[in-house]
């Protein structure tokens, strides 16, 4: 191999190397832990400061929304455990009472959840009624 062609790999490798290295650093920094409420409880002295995903219900009587501010509070809960989230932003549709869902944010040491996603899940009787749609158009 000649001087050029060896200036041309190296360089190729260099440049691969670098984004490679780019694109793994990013998706870390990016990847989010996912846990229910009992199990963000039982770690939290390890979270505080990170940004997690936990899933969950949401407790009847416990939303408080002030819809001029877009201010929200409530509670997540699972069997269990429950944990208080406070959320600024537009509510999705499907936000209610014992709806199933996911909150993305910090855990904080006072015990507060300050979520910058909230997510609400579809209610698995619209995923039951999906599926026998399916089918129905899969027998045609």
């Amino acid at each position: 191999m000649n001087k050029a062609r060896i200036k041309i790999v190296a360089g190729s490798i260099i440049i691969l190397l670098t984004l490679a290295f780019l694109v793994f650093t990013g998706m870390k920094e990016s990847f989010v832990y996912y846990f229910t409420v009992s199990e963000l409880l039982e770690k939290k002295d390890s979270l505080y400061g990170k940004g997690v995903r936990v899933a969950g219900k949401v407790e009847p009587g416990s939303i408080v929304y002030d819809s001029r501010n877009l201010n929200l509070e409530f509670n997540i809960m699972d069997d269990s455990h429950r944990v208080r989230v406070i959320y600024h932003g537009i509510l999705p549709d499907l936000f209610k009472d014992n709806a199933d869902v996911v909150v993305e944010g910090e855990y904080h040491p006072s015990g507060l959840f300050k979520a910058s996603q909230l997510l609400a899940k579809c209610p698995s009787k619209y995923e039951a009624r999906y599926e026998e749609k399916k089918k129905s158009r899969d027998s045609k």
